[in-house]
């Protein structure tokens, strides 16, 4: 569980959650068998270390080599205790060997509590809030001690190395993402649930989106999960993302054309004395204003609204008509390894309209005959590009999720996924 802390980084308490996790009991009870053997090798470090007189009284002489030849950890499990944090229980085995003897076994077991605080830095951090060792053998205080030093370093990763993982992910080459927690976890039998803020940055720094007009809160699970985490997604979120984007400038898109001035002219006849030579017919487009999500129980789609400059000429470039493209797309979502890949379905609905021209009035159904074709290929494919890597999800360091499904609901984006540690870390 030290590796959901992983997202935990200082609160902005301005900001309101747009995505947020539930660790189940099951993703509880995975990270729990995944620990042991990280659990078995830091107590081996740290009891292997030491005499075996020092730890355990009896027949064993003080002034004798004898040590802890070996330990193996039999059992690790984390519980849930709601309102308050974790329990963790630690069966291990110790084999004492003295010089020229048979080592003699010695069953130690450990119960924890576990809970989260946040310090004054605003980070949040896995402490221990009891434990009790119990030796079957006489054992010493520093046996005890020993047992129950920092306990919570027996689970996989400790606090430490965590604090690296609040590094902001990248979108594009110019714009990042990054998760911070609101709270500590709430602890409950459905799990461990963390509520988050994503702060988005362009060129490094951050940008003001819009405040969401509906607080988010983390949906309520019907039924006991089959699933070790379920990731929740906002609409606040998307359209953050795609805000972001229109910011950064990655909707600025030249669409190319098979028109010419020369063809052209044939429908739209005060072209030709624009142009004494025939040129291609080039499509600059940006957004006229942010695009707009669209969440509804399984169905995904984006707005977008579109000035589209028309002309010729290059480098110089020169628009002798502009033409507001309305074009809605429908998503497709998925997730590849902890990304939520993010790409364009087909065109539900494409509207033009004339904003302004150098060469008359020109009706719409005109506009439609020439220009909707190419902006309906361009458009999709431009947005496609731009988000070719996928988009970062809340994720656990050196995890990746399988067994992932996306489920649509209104308003927000459910990825229920399993758990796995990557083979390097096995």
């Amino acid at each position: 569980v030290g590796a959901l802390l992983a997202l935990l980084v200082p609160v902005e308490p301005t900001r309101a959650p747009d995505c947020g996790g539930i660790l189940t009991p099951l993703g509880l009870s995975y990270l729990a068998e995944i620990s042991k053997p990280h659990a078995e090798v830091a107590l081996r470090r740290d009891l292997m270390a030491q005499r075996a007189s020092d730890l355990f009284l009896g027949s064993m002489d003080p002034s004798s080599r004898s040590r802890i030849s070996s330990v193996k950890v039999v059992d690790l499990k984390l519980s849930l205790i709601p309102e308050a944090g974790l329990r963790m229980g630690i069966k291990a085995e110790l084999r004492i060997a003295p010089l020229h003897a048979v080592p003699m076994p010695v069953r130690v077991s450990i119960q924890a509590d576990l809970h989260v605080d946040m310090g004054p830095d605003g980070n949040l951090q896995l402490l221990t809030s009891a434990c009790r060792p119990t030796v079957q053998a006489p054992s010493t205080r520093e046996a005890e001690r020993s047992l129950c030093l920092d306990v919570s370093k027996l689970l996989l990763l400790p606090n430490e190395q965590l604090m690296s993982l609040t590094a902001p992910f990248p979108v594009t080459p110019s714009c990042q993402l990054q998760y911070l927690p609101l709270a500590a976890p709430v602890f409950s039998k459905q799990g461990i649930a963390l509520s988050l803020q994503t702060i988005f940055q362009v060129a490094g720094a951050a940008v003001p989106v819009p405040v969401s007009p509906v607080p988010f809160n983390m949906p309520e699970l019907g039924s006991t999960s089959t699933s070790h985490l379920i990731l929740a997604m906002s609409k606040h979120f998307y359209t953050s993302l795609y805000f972001t984007l229109e910011r950064a400038g990655a909707f600025n898109m030249t669409i190319p054309s098979m028109l010419t001035t020369a063809t052209l002219a044939q429908k739209i006849t005060q072209v030709g004395s624009l142009y004494h030579e025939d040129l291609p017919i080039m499509l600059s487009a940006a957004l006229r204003s942010s695009p707009r999500v669209v969440l509804e129980e399984g169905r995904a789609a984006l707005k977008l609204f579109l000035t589209v400059h028309i002309g010729a000429g290059s480098p110089d470039f020169q628009s002798f008509l502009s033409v507001n493209a309305d074009v809605t797309t429908g998503l497709q979502l998925s997730v590849s390894d902890t990304r939520m890949m993010i790409s364009t379905a087909v065109i539900e609905d494409a509207e033009l309209s004339l904003a302004a021209s150098n060469v008359g009035l020109v009706p719409a159904a005109l506009l439609e005959e020439l220009f909707l074709a190419p902006v309906c290929q361009q458009v999709p494919a431009w947005m496609d590009d731009v988000l070719r890597e996928g988009v970062h999800l809340p994720h656990l360091s050196r995890f990746t999720y399988t067994n992932v499904s996306v489920v649509i609901h209104k308003d927000y984006v459910l990825v229920p996924c399993n758990l796995k540690l990557h083979s390097t870390m096995a």
